[in-house]
């Protein structure tokens, strides 16, 4: 096991949280790196948690991935470890964690947090970041073996959020609101190969179906290459069409929320 920890959660940057888990992390495991991916998930957002680390994990270092957006903190939803390839990812059963196993191969083993010997004691019911999935996550890249931490789990049996879709039929191809970033920008579950598909590329213009609404979109590479307040779809860094408006908000401009289905297909 690597020496790298990475963290990604909702918890924000105005309180302590995040501190504590690093620190936690820095007296089990000194020589530990921490990465952090992201701590502005909106709260409680487990898709958008699940999407972020997703995207980011195949450019991150092998290590202990910890991911914590728990809204069901201290319910009966599991903590678990899940072992894909040469990353281990730490959180809780309810969806955040499956997105970046799937993206990096897969599960090959699963195991439920259980032994309170990796825990920080007192376990506080509301802060299971600080007081299990960090002291496990230090544990772990100390040298302390997978099997040690509980029970196995079945892989299959972990909760896994549907994979992003998009489906091509009659010259249109249709797909949902995988995420939404903090610039407001709208990134879909269609890729750039289904709209190469469709005949459409960078310089062309897109009918964009939103419920009933049908507006058109210029397809471009980025979206500084129309004027500022003008709606723009682009291929994103992860490969997916993104709807954008420079220098402003997308999401609030079209309404469309993570999950929305969108339908789109090359303008006359």
């Amino acid at each position: 096991m690597t020496s790298v920890i990475t963290l990604l959660t909702d918890y924000g940057l105005e309180d302590g949280y995040v501190a504590a888990c690093h620190g936690v992390i820095a007296r089990i495991a000194p020589q530990s790196r921490i990465i952090d991916v992201c701590h502005l998930v909106p709260s409680g957002d487990v898709r958008r948690g699940a999407a972020i680390l997703a995207q980011t994990v195949p450019y991150l270092p092998a290590g202990v991935h910890v991911a914590v957006i728990d809204p069901g903190v201290g319910g009966s939803r599991r903590a678990v470890a899940v072992e894909a390839g040469d990353h281990v990812f730490v959180g809780p059963d309810n969806g955040v964690l499956s997105w970046a196993v799937q993206a990096v191969g897969g599960a090959v083993a699963a195991y439920e947090l259980g032994n309170e010997d990796f825990f920080l004691k007192p376990v506080s019911p509301t802060f299971l970041g600080r007081d299990v999935f960090a002291p496990v996550a230090a544990h772990l890249v100390t040298g302390r073996e997978l099997a040690e931490l509980g029970p196995q789990v079945s892989p299959e049996r972990l909760v896994a959020f549907p994979a992003p879709t998009s489906m091509i039929s009659e010259g249109v191809v249709e797909g949902e609101v995988l995420s939404v970033d903090h610039y407001g920008n709208v990134q879909l579950s269609i890729s750039a190969g289904d709209l190469v598909t469709l005949g459409a590329r960078p310089g062309t213009t897109l009918a964009v179906r939103l419920g009933r609404r049908q507006i058109s979109v210029p397809f471009r590479e980025t979206f500084a290459a129309v004027a500022p307040g003008e709606v723009v779809a682009f291929t994103d860094s992860a490969g997916l069409l993104a709807l954008a408006v420079n220098s402003g908000d997308a999401c609030q401009r079209l309404g469309l929320p993570p999950g929305a289905r969108v339908r789109i297909h090359p303008a006359p």
